[in-house]
């Protein structure tokens, strides 16, 4: 054991009582005792101000090295669509009634479900002439509509875009709608394979018979 005090300052008599204290307390020789700080060299001045610099360099790098490996081993996952409502997953077709063909005009939907988002194709019928109107082919034609739903409740949030038969996005405005479509229904689940949607642009409720079940495949954005 040794000691370093630097007993500077005090007299002769005083520092010497004191390393008689030291040696008695601790059973050392005050030949041992140092009464002053060494010095260092200057050439051990410069070797240890290289080995701090070389130190806190490694100490640096090692860090850097530990971040970078670290970075490197987490990867962004990418934008995957949602997984939607389990129950509502297929392929679903609206019933027909006998109410709908006493209407004018009616609409019978066709809706798949795929994970949260939804393809969507109306068929309107109606039994007004239009005459030589391309467009309302004898009564009958068609509009599709592609987009993501959400369900808060016992209501249905559908958001999306008209498109074309192939559910490309629709650019044209020859005949029907185009541009955004955004709907909310209150459905109810009758069974497993009957799900019933009330929506605000619909006098009768849309009684929808699963056609054929799927299962959500995440697929990215």
């Amino acid at each position: 054991m040794s000691f370093r005090t630097n007993l500077r300052g005090l007299s002769v008599g005083v520092r010497r009582n004191l390393l008689r204290a030291i040696s008695i307390a601790y059973k050392i020789s005050p030949s041992r005792l140092r009464t002053t700080q060494p010095r260092l060299h200057r050439n051990d001045k410069l070797r240890l101000s290289s080995g701090l610099s070389v130190s806190r360099t490694f100490g640096l790098s090692f860090a850097f090295l530990l971040f970078a490996l670290s970075f490197s081993s987490c990867s962004f996952n990418p934008n995957l669509q949602g997984k939607g409502e389990l129950y509502i997953q297929g392929q679903w077709q609206q019933d027909s009634s006998a109410l709908q063909q006493k209407l004018v005009t009616f609409s019978r939907y066709s809706i798949r479900f795929d994970c949260d988002s939804f393809f969507v194709k109306i068929n309107d019928y109606s039994k007004v002439n239009y005459g030589g109107d391309t467009c309302m082919s004898k009564g009958h034609w068609a509009e599709y509509i592609r987009g993501a739903y959400r369900q808060r409740n016992d209501t249905l949030f559908l958001k999306g875009q008209f498109c074309n038969a192939d559910f490309t996005l629709k650019t044209s405005m020859d005949c029907f709608r185009t541009g955004p479509y955004e709907e909310y229904f209150k459905v109810i689940k009758k069974t497993d394979s009957l799900v019933q949607l009330s929506g605000t642009s619909n006098i009768i409720p849309i009684n929808l018979q699963l056609i054929k079940k799927t299962t959500c495949v995440l697929k990215p954005l």
